[in-house]
């Protein structure tokens, strides 16, 4: 003969848990079936529209927040009260692998090195830059041209035509005739696709890959450089080998830049890409809208950039002790495959 338990309070509990959970999978259920992805409709044209319906509905939302944060931080302001921080978007850049070889600001050991490289009677303005520009054996039209567009960024600067000689025997002629750096502009298939840097009479020597070249006759409103010494700027050479990197690239130019000419030059280092840039600022005055009470106009003196060209874009392949030797050199730092394994590790 059987007895039946009576169900206790904790048997009702786990079976009431169970509903609610049924219940919410339920409801689960219902919302994906809802919910219609773009990527599950077949209709080209019926995708097409819901996808852009989404993406309007989410530019609106992000409309909402950002007028909500304003209104927020205005409302703050006049009641006296520091606005809430706002949120650093996470970024490739913000979230970079931990590099042991970062440079500190004010490090003693890296003042020391500096002043011992061999860039550093450059940057004392003991020694003048000048550099000779070549090209490879094939070359093609293009590469001249832009041979002809850099000697107009670099001051003191020589373009010489590469023939048949051996670019050790360039090296040399260059070293005897106090050179500082050699440039090689090297051309695939009509385009120039590569820099070789060779810093004279010590090296190193620097291999960059070139792309996204635009000379200055296919840039719009583009303006032409003056003669002056252009004012450098380096943006983002955080490791020694950035710095180091940043250092030959900055012995290109004279250190004491000449003002009046308004020309900036731009090595901006971004995921280990070095965007290249020249500009020149103008002064403008323009007139501003109509002030409050009066129809008279204000004029306002702004100033805005010009672009002068070319345009370009350099990736470090390696970096070589001394000057330029394939068979015996020592290379410093070289470029593997192995290397792109993660997205947020950057080198310079």
């Amino acid at each position: 003969m059987g007895f039946k338990r009576k169900k206790d309070s904790q048997d009702l509990g786990s079976e009431f848990d169970d509903d609610e959970k049924v219940k919410k999978m339920k409801k689960t259920v219902e919302k994906e079936k809802k919910e219609i992805l773009p990527s599950m409709i077949k209709n080209k044209e019926k995708r097409s529209e819901v996808h852009a319906k989404l993406k309007i509905q989410k530019k609106l939302e992000k409309r909402k927040k950002i007028k909500a944060r304003d209104a927020a931080e205005k409302r703050a302001l006049e009641l006296g009260e520091e606005p809430l921080p706002r949120e650093i978007p996470r970024t490739i850049e913000n979230t970079r692998e931990h590099d042991e070889t970062v440079c500190k600001a004010f490090d003693e050991e890296l003042t020391a090195w500096n002043d011992a490289d061999e860039f550093s009677s450059i940057y004392k303005c003991e020694r003048t830059p000048k550099i000779l520009f070549t090209t490879s054996r094939f070359n093609s039209t293009r590469g001249p041209a832009f041979i002809s567009e850099l000697c107009d960024v670099f001051p003191n600067s020589h373009y010489y035509k590469r023939g048949t000689y051996d670019l050790k025997k360039i090296v040399e002629y260059a070293k005897n005739k106090d050179f500082t750096s050699l440039i090689v502009v090297h051309t695939n298939r009509r385009e120039p696709d590569a820099l070789l840097i060779i810093g004279l009479p010590d090296g190193p020597t620097a291999h960059f890959k070139l792309s996204k070249l635009v000379l200055r006759k296919d840039i719009k409103n583009h303006g032409n450089p003056t003669k002056h010494d252009p004012e450098l700027i380096l943006n983002n050479f955080t490791t020694r080998l950035g710095l180091r990197v940043g250092r030959l690239i900055g012995s290109l130019l004279p250190q004491n830049p000449d003002l009046l000419g308004r020309r900036v030059v731009t090595f901006h280092n971004q995921r280990d890409f070095i965007f290249f840039r020249h500009h020149r600022y103008i002064y403008e005055s323009k007139e501003t809208k109509e002030a409050t009470g009066s129809k008279k106009k204000e004029a306002k003196m702004i100033a805005r950039l010009q672009e002068c060209g070319p345009r370009f874009t350099m990736k470090l392949i390696s970096l070589q002790h001394g000057t330029f030797d394939t068979k015996s050199g020592e290379y410093e730092w070289v470029h593997k495959p192995d290397m792109d394994t993660s997205r947020r590790r950057f080198f310079l």
